[in-house]
């Protein structure tokens, strides 16, 4: 029944348009009918929890019965953030400016909010050369600007407070390694924690993003690659892939080697992650953007939603397994964390 009430959901806040769309694009990839594809979709979203971006984004049209059931969809994703995560307490992780009050320690960095206080930012700014300008709130880099202080003709904090970025920071350098992999933005780790209910907390896996084509932000939804982390050894063993489903054994700008590159303070950064998954505890599963400066690790950010569209892609999956057991086995089985909360 839950699942069918899953479907009838997703069916109700679906974009109809998109996903005949998203059909048609399958149809000239995998050469199946549209038919087919279609009512394999709704087997999928039936079975396994999925909704149309889950079927192209993972190719299911390639997997059997077997390998669809390892792979974690949106639907199932959704069930271990509910298990977790209170609601309630988002807003900490939603609202930048209350994350970093909340995670001043992980941080590293100055920075200061506008809040109607244009003589102390002018004091604030007065020694930095770089700044990093955020809106409250926001995903996939969304409206950022990187600007160069001495460069910068118009009055500042008038221009900032019109667009809306609210939330300026002093710039992470980030260290040599990272650098050459990519200059031009903070290539951050993705780590993903569980603060469970045992007390005990737990990296679940591990994920490299890498900037591209020049732009500030390293996301995968915003130009960037990603690339699984072996989360034991830091070292990567796969090709880094982009939203265009590209392929990189190496950055395309810099020709620095992805496959084999070793993360630099990788248990340092595991060690920061580990720590700060328990300061919510009301918010136990969270995914850690980290960047490796030559000082050590720092929070850039936690995602109150660990995303699940970057964590099996294709290329990064062996024997076509997706990671759903893997997951399982740190956060538990979906159908007990489904039936546990049935009981509460």
């Amino acid at each position: 029944m839950s699942k069918i009430k899953y479907l009838f959901g997703r069916i109700k806040n679906m974009n109809i348009k998109n996903m005949f769309k998203t059909i048609n694009d399958i149809h000239k990839r995998s050469k199946k009918s549209r038919i087919y594809i279609f009512f394999d979709m709704i087997n999928c979203a039936i079975k396994y929890q999925s909704g149309y971006v889950d079927y192209l984004l993972f190719e299911m049209w390639n997997l059997n019965k077997e390998e669809r059931k390892t792979v974690l969809t949106r639907g199932k994703n959704n069930i271990f953030v509910k298990y977790y995560n209170d609601k309630n307490y988002n807003h900490i992780f939603l609202n930048k400016n209350e994350f970093n009050k909340v995670f001043k320690d992980y941080l590293n960095r100055d920075y200061i909010i506008l809040d109607n206080n244009k003589e102390e930012f002018n004091k604030w700014v007065k020694n930095k050369k770089v700044i990093f300008c955020k809106p409250t709130s926001g995903t996939h880099g969304d409206s950022m600007e990187k600007i160069v202080v001495k460069d910068f003709k118009k009055d500042l904090y008038d221009y900032l407070v019109n667009k809306n970025l609210i939330l300026i920071e002093e710039v992470v350098e980030q260290c040599k390694e990272m650098n050459k992999m990519y200059p031009y933005a903070i290539n951050t780790v993705r780590l993903i924690t569980v603060h469970r209910y045992d007390g005990e907390s737990k990296v679940v896996a591990a994920y490299q993003r890498i900037g591209n084509h020049g732009y500030i932000v390293d996301n995968y939804n915003g130009g960037g690659m990603v690339v699984p982390i072996n989360e034991k050894t830091g070292v990567i063993e796969y090709p880094a892939v982009d939203k265009k489903k590209n392929i990189y054994y190496e950055h395309p700008m810099t020709h620095t080697k992805i496959v084999g590159f070793k993360i630099p303070k990788y248990k340092e950064a595991v060690k920061t992650a580990l720590k700060a998954s328990k300061v919510v505890k009301e918010v136990r599963y969270v995914g850690w953007d980290i960047a490796i400066t030559d000082k050590g690790p720092v929070i850039i950010e936690g995602n109150e939603y660990p995303g699940h569209d970057i964590y099996q892609l294709p290329p990064h999956r062996t024997n076509n397994m997706g990671v759903l057991p893997k997951f399982e086995e740190t956060l538990g089985k979906i159908e007990d964390l489904e039936k546990d909360m049935k009981n509460k």
